[in-house]
């Protein structure tokens, strides 16, 4: 998906970011059409190097790795070690366990219900860059 993406992107005249550790590189992942594309030494300088990079953390439907980064963009919110935007675009609902989950959690009192706060659910792609515009007016994100 995410080379879907970065393609469609790049058709459309924009400029795109490629963060990639060195151990995938040889799994043939990594976006050599790239406008920019950096290779770190493991997954915690990818991740290091892509959240002092970003302006805000937009999540699509993805594997484990995927639901791993947004954990953790959405608990550094929720920590205050940065404000900028956390959006989950789910067009499909297959962030619905995630959310059913996190309701639970609340209801369990094992997460206060600001930190649901701290994450905005879309299903249209509009709507996401929508949220992220609102939260930069706001002043949320942008390095």
């Amino acid at each position: 998906m995410m080379g879907a993406i970065a393609g469609s992107v790049r058709a459309g005249g924009g400029h795109t970011v490629g963060v990639i550790p060195r151990g995938l590189v040889g799994w043939d992942v990594a976006d050599a059409d790239a406008d920019e594309l950096y290779v770190t030494g493991n997954m915690r300088d990818r991740k290091d190097l892509m959240d002092s990079n970003s302006d805000a953390f937009l999540a699509l439907p993805g594997g484990l790795g995927t639901l791993e980064e947004l954990v953790e963009a959405w608990t550094g919110r929720t920590l205050g070690m940065h404000h900028k935007p956390v959006v989950i675009l789910d067009p499909w609902d297959d962030y619905e366990h995630l959310k059913r989950l996190v309701a639970r959690l609340i209801e369990d009192r094992m997460l206060r219900p600001a930190a649901a706060r701290d994450v905005v659910w879309t299903t249209e792609i509009g709507e996401a860059l929508d949220v992220v515009e609102r939260a930069w007016a706001a002043g949320e994100g942008r390095r």
